[in-house]
C-alpha cells in the first residue's frame, strides 16, 4: 500500500510562497488503478514525483509499503553524453538488476539497433521516448507511476505501450495523472481531481469527470 498523509507542497517565489496543493490524503492498495485529473499547472506531475520520491513534500509524509516506479518514460534522468546501453546499465545497477538479462527486451521494444550503443544526445525525440519506456519496463515494480506516457509516439508505439503496461502488468497498482478524462476512464478504478490546491477523490468515474469539468479552470 501507498499512503499519502496530509501531503502539501509549496515553492518560494519572488512574491512569496506558492502553494501547489495541501492536505492531500490518499491510499493506493496493490492492484488498484487510481487516476488524477487536473488542468495544466494544477500540480499533477509534482504530486506524482512526490509519490515516487523524486521530490519531498513541504509538509506531510508518503508511506510506501510496495515498490514504486519513477514516472514512466521520463527520460530527463538519462545522461545524454552516455550511450543508451550505458544508461540501461546504470539504472539496472541502481535497482540490483543484471542489465545483460534485460538488453534483449530493451532492444526489441526500443528498436534502436546499433544506436543503442550511441550517445543519447544523438537520438531523436521518438528514439528517446522508445528507450525511456523500454528501460521503464526493464525494472518490475508493485506500483507504476504514469504521467501521460502513452500520449507520445505514433499509433503503433502507443499500442505496444498499452500491451506492455496495461495487459502484461494488469495486476500492478497504477497511479495515472492526466488532463484527459477519457484516458482515466479507460484504465482506472477511481479518480481524483486536483483543483484549487486540493485533491477531491471519487469512487464513481462519472462523478469525477463532472467535477473536473466544472472546476477545470481552478
Amino acid at each position: 500500500m501507498i499512503i499519502l498523509d496530509d501531503v502539501a507542497k509549496s515553492y518560494p517565489t519572488r512574491h512569496g510562497r506558492h502553494q501547489v496543493f495541501r492536505d492531500i490524503n490518499l491510499s493506493i492498495a496493490k492492484g488498484e488503478k487510481v487516476g488524477i485529473l487536473g488542468r495544466n499547472g494544477a500540480g499533477k506531475s509534482t504530486l506524482v514525483r512526490i509519490i515516487g520520491g523524486a521530490e519531498t513534500p513541504t509538509r506531510g509524509q508518503v508511506i510506501r509499503r510496495m515498490t514504486v516506479s519513477w514516472p514512466l518514460a521520463f527520460s530527463g534522468a538519462f545522461q545524454h553524453s552516455l550511450t543508451g546501453y550505458d544508461n540501461l546499465r546504470f539504472i539496472c545497477r541502481v535497482y540490483g538488476v543484471n542489465p545483460e538479462e534485460k538488453i534483449e527486451a530493451v532492444q526489441d521494444f526500443a528498436e534502436l539497433g546499433k544506436y543503442l550503443w550511441e550517445p543519447i544526445r544523438t537520438y531523436s525525440a521518438g528514439m528517446r521516448a522508445r528507450l525511456g519506456f523500454a528501460v521503464s519496463m526493464a525494472i518490475e515494480f508493485d506500483c507504476f507511476l504514469i504521467d501521460e506516457v502513452t500520449a507520445v509516439g505514433d499509433a503503433r508505439f502507443r499500442d505496444r505501450c498499452h500491451e506492455e503496461l496495461y495487459v502484461k502488468r494488469a495486476d500492478r497498482a497504477m497511479i495515472m495523472v492526466s488532463h484527459d478524462a477519457n484516458y482515466v476512464r479507460d484504465h482506472c478504478h477511481k479518480a481524483g481531481v486536483l483543483a484549487g490546491g486540493r485533491l477531491h477523490m471519487f469512487d464513481d468515474l462519472d462523478e469525477a469527470y463532472a467535477y473536473y469539468t466544472a472546476h477545470a479552470t481552478e
